[in-house]
């Protein structure tokens, strides 16, 4: 009904430990009924589809805007950086108002929210218009990317897994060739994407430097990184 719930509902609702909540939480993830959150869990979107990125910015979580906080904490003053259109990755947008940079992005959030922040230089890349989630996209968008060489791209993902990056088709293809332009990749994800596989798999690890999160990973993920040569950031939240 709320398309969210907490532990502490759980314990109350059907009167069991916290333990027990937490088990069965982690037990409905591994069967993707749920996304954990920190203290419950919400309601993935449908299989298969992506919610609107109006919908999706109502969910902006606390760990989201946390990983976004410490990934705008890398820029400095005089670089030049591409946002990508994923929802985390606005919320590093949103942490960019006293930094001294150029952005160019095909976020059209990413771009109003930055329009506010004058020491911000902004460039839009020009396309046709996906409505549902906000970003410009096509091969004017792909022409404009060749033109660009840039510090830092930071990138949102749909999913995570050992093999690579995934996301929808059209905005991965974006993604890929942001990366390509950029010095330094730094993904940003919360805990909700590991593991997770979609349709398309539009990068591998050796083209990602950083990787910010919002949990401790696991020893074997550490290890696989490690060697993927990807540096790890976890926010204080």
């Amino acid at each position: 009904k709320h398309q969210r719930i907490s532990a502490d509902d759980i314990v109350t609702l059907f009167d069991v430990s916290r333990d027990t909540a937490r088990r069965d939480l982690i037990k409905l993830e591994e069967q993707d009924a749920l996304v954990r959150t920190r203290g419950g869990a919400i309601l993935p979107s449908a299989h298969g589809e992506y919610r609107s990125y109006n919908d999706r910015l109502q969910y902006v979580s606390e760990e989201k805007r946390a990983i976004g906080k410490l990934a705008a904490a890398l820029v400095r003053k005089g670089d030049h950086i591409i946002l990508d259109s994923s929802t985390t990755v606005q919320a590093c947008a949103e942490y960019l108002h006293q930094k001294d940079c150029t952005v160019i992005t095909n976020s059209i959030h990413s771009a109003d929210t930055l329009s506010n922040h004058s020491a911000v230089d902004i460039h839009l890349l020009g396309g046709r218009l996906q409505k549902e989630q906000r970003y410009l996209y096509g091969p004017s968008v792909f022409e404009a990317l060749d033109h660009y060489y840039v510090n830092k791209a930071f990138i949102g993902v749909g999913g995570i897994a050992r093999q690579g990056l995934y996301s929808g088709v059209e905005d991965g293809k974006i993604k890929y060739k942001m990366m390509q332009q950029a010095e330094q990749v730094i993904v940003l994800a919360d805990h909700s994407k590991l593991n997770r596989r979609s349709m398309y798999r539009f990068a591998d690890w050796s083209h990602v430097n950083l990787f910010i999160t919002d949990q401790p990973l696991s020893a074997e993920w550490r290890e696989f990184l490690m060697k993927q040569q990807v540096e790890i950031l976890i926010p204080e939240i």
